[in-house]
C-alpha cells in the first residue's frame, strides 16, 4: 500500500507543480524535479516519519554517506530503467537517413569535439585545484570527474523539446549530438577511469582502458540493430493501433531487459549500455518501418505518466546534504564553471569548424548543460569498484557528481528552453486546453444540428482496420 501511495502522490505532485511552473514560464521537467524534492526524504518524507504515516512522502532514513535516503525509492528503480529506455528509443527516432544525410557529418564533429574539449578543460581546472589542495581533492578523483563532465542528460533535453514542440536547425542537431555524446562519454570515462586506477594501484590495464569500452559500444549497437529489425518484422503481423502499440512497448521492455546482461570472457568484462541499445532500436525501426512516426507518437502518449514519475523520483533522490560541506561546494563550483565553459566553447568551436548555422554556433552549447542519469551511473561505477570503494576518491566523485546533477537538473531545462526561444525554434505557447477545445466542438455541432461525438477519443477496432487493409489490397491488385 505504501509504495502505491508514494507512486500516486509522486504523479499528482509532479502534475500539480507543473501548473505552478507554467505561471512563471519554467519547463515542466523543472517542476517535476522540484516536486520530487518536496515529496522526498528531506521535506515531506521527514514529515511522514514524524507523524508515522508511511507512503505520504518518500520516508526518510539515514544514508550511508551521512545524508538521507528512502526505503521506498529503490522500489522505483525499475521505473528509471524503463523511462530511460523509452527516452533513448525516442532519440533514436531522430536518426532518420534523410536527416542524417543533411546533418550527420556536422553532428558527429560537434558531438565528439565538444565532449573532448569539456573533459580537457574540467581536467585542467580540477588538477590545478588538486595541486592547490592535495589533501582535499585527490588527483584520481580530478581525472575521473573530467570524464564524467562530458556526459549530457538526454532525458531533460528531450522533454523540453517535446513540451514546446521545438523545430529548427538547433533542435535538429541537438538530439543526435546528445545521443552521440553518451557514446563518446563512455569512452572518455573508461580511459580516465583506467588511468586513475593505474595511478592508484600502480598497474596499467590496457584491457579496461581500451578494449572494454569499445566492446561495450559495438555490442550495444549490434544488439539494438538486431532488436530493431525483429521489431519491424513483428509489427507487420498486427493492424490495430492498440496491438501495434502493445508490440512497441513489449519490444522496448525486452530490449531494456537484454541490455542488463553482463558476463566475462577470458578476463574481459562484457556489458551493454541500455541507452545505446534502445537508441539503436529506435534508429533501425524508424528507418525500416513505414509507419514508425505514427507509432512513435502513440508511444509518446503512453509514456507521459511514466516520465512524470521518473523525474519526480529523480528529484527525490537528489542528496541535499552535499551543501553541508564547504570543500564539496568549492570543488563543485569549480566543476560547474569549468564544465559550463567547456560545453559552450566546445559546441561553439566545433560547430564553427563544421560550418553549422549561426544559431547552432550561438545556442547549442547552452542546451548541452543538463546532466543526470549517465553521470550518476559513472559515479556509481567508481563507488562500486574494488580499487576505490570506501576511499576518499569515491566519496569525492559521488559527492561532486550529486552536487552538479542537483544544480544542472534544476537550472538546465530552463536554460535549454531559453536557448531554443532565442534561436526562434519555440513558438509562444498558446492557451489551449483539451477541455475547452471539446466544448467548442460540441457548440459547433449543436449549431450545425450534428450529433455530438463522445468525449473519449474514437479508436478503430481491429476488425475495421483489417477490413480497410484488405480492401486496399484488393484495389491495388
Amino acid at each position: 500500500m505504501e509504495i502505491l501511495l508514494s507512486l500516486s502522490i509522486s504523479l499528482l505532485a509532479g502534475l500539480l507543480m507543473s501548473r505552478l511552473a507554467k505561471l512563471v514560464n519554467l519547463p515542466a521537467v523543472t517542476a517535476y524535479l522540484v516536486a520530487g524534492i518536496i515529496v522526498g526524504p528531506y521535506l515531506l518524507g521527514q514529515l511522514s516519519s514524524l507523524i508515522g504515516v508511511d507512503g505520504l512522502g518518500f520516508t526518510s532514513q539515514p544514508a550511508a554517506n551521512g545524508g538521507l535516503t528512502s526505503k521506498y525509492l529503490h522500489s522505483f528503480s525499475i521505473i528509471s530503467d524503463v523511462a530511460l529506455g523509452f527516452i533513448a528509443f525516442s532519440i533514436g527516432n531522430e536518426f532518420r537517413l534523410s536527416q542524417l544525410k543533411k546533418i550527420g557529418k556536422q553532428a558527429t564533429i560537434v558531438g565528439i569535439l565538444q565532449a573532448v574539449i569539456t573533459t580537457v578543460l574540467v581536467d585542467i581546472a580540477l588538477i590545478a585545484l588538486h595541486f592547490a589542495m592535495p589533501k582535499v581533492l585527490p588527483l584520481e578523483a580530478a581525472i575521473i570527474l573530467g570524464a564524467i563532465a562530458s556526459a549530457t542528460a538526454p532525458a531533460a533535453t528531450l522533454m523540453v523539446v517535446k513540451q514546446y514542440k521545438a523545430k529548427g536547425p538547433v533542435t535538429d542537431i541537438l538530439l543526435p549530438v546528445v545521443a552521440l555524446d553518451d557514446a563518446v562519454g563512455l569512452i572518455l570515462f573508461a580511459v580516465s577511469f583506467g588511468i586513475s586506477k593505474a595511478l592508484h594501484v600502480g598497474v596499467v590495464n590496457p584491457v579496461s582502458i581500451i578494449v572494454e569500452p569499445l566492446l561495450e559500444i559495438i555490442l550495444s549497437l549490434g544488439l539494438g540493430a538486431v532488436m530493431g529489425y525483429l521489431f519491424s518484422l513483428c509489427e507487420r503481423f498486427f493492424h490495430s493501433r492498440s496491438k501495434r502499440l502493445a508490440v512497441s512497448v513489449g519490444f522496448v521492455l525486452m530490449t531494456i531487459a537484454l541490455s542488463q546482461i553482463k558476463f566475462s570472457i577470458g578476463g574481459v568484462h562484457v556489458g551493454f549500455s541500455s541507452l545505446l541499445v534502445c537508441m539503436m532500436l529506435g534508429t533501425i525501426f524508424c528507418n525500416v518501418c513505414d509507419f514508425s512516426e505514427e507509432l512513435m507518437d502513440r508511444v509518446d502518449r503512453w509514456t507521459a505518466p511514466l516520465f512524470v514519475v521518473f523525474f519526480v523520483t529523480s528529484g527525490a533522490e537528489l542528496d541535499l546534504s552535499v551543501f553541508t560541506s564547504g570543500w564539496i561546494v568549492l570543488i563543485g563550483v569549480v566543476y560547474l564553471i569549468s564544465r559550463s565553459i567547456g560545453k559552450y566553447s566546445g559546441a561553439n568551436l566545433s560547430s564553427k569548424i563544421s560550418k553549422c548555422d549561426d544559431n547552432i554556433v550561438k545556442y547549442l552549447g547552452i542546451t548541452l548543460l543538463p546532466q543526470a542519469g549517465v553521470a550518476l551511473g559513472m559515479a556509481d561505477m567508481v563507488k562500486s569498484s574494488v580499487e576505490f570503494s570506501g576511499t576518499g576518491v569515491a566519496e569525492i566523485v559521488v559527492s561532486i557528481t550529486l552536487f552538479a546533477v542537483l544544480i544542472y537538473e534544476l537550472v538546465g531545462p530552463a536554460l535549454t528552453k531559453m536557448a531554443l526561444l532565442k534561436a526562434g525554434e519555440i513558438n509562444p505557447e498558446g492557451k489551449t486546453s483539451a477541455r475547452h477545445e471539446h466544448a467548442k466542438k460540441l457548440a459547433k455541432q449543436a449549431s450545425e444540428n450534428l450529433p455530438s461525438e463522445p468525449l473519449t477519443e474514437s479508436v478503430e477496432t481491429e476488425t475495421q482496420e483489417t477490413e480497410t487493409t484488405e480492401a486496399t489490397l484488393i484495389v491495388e491488385e
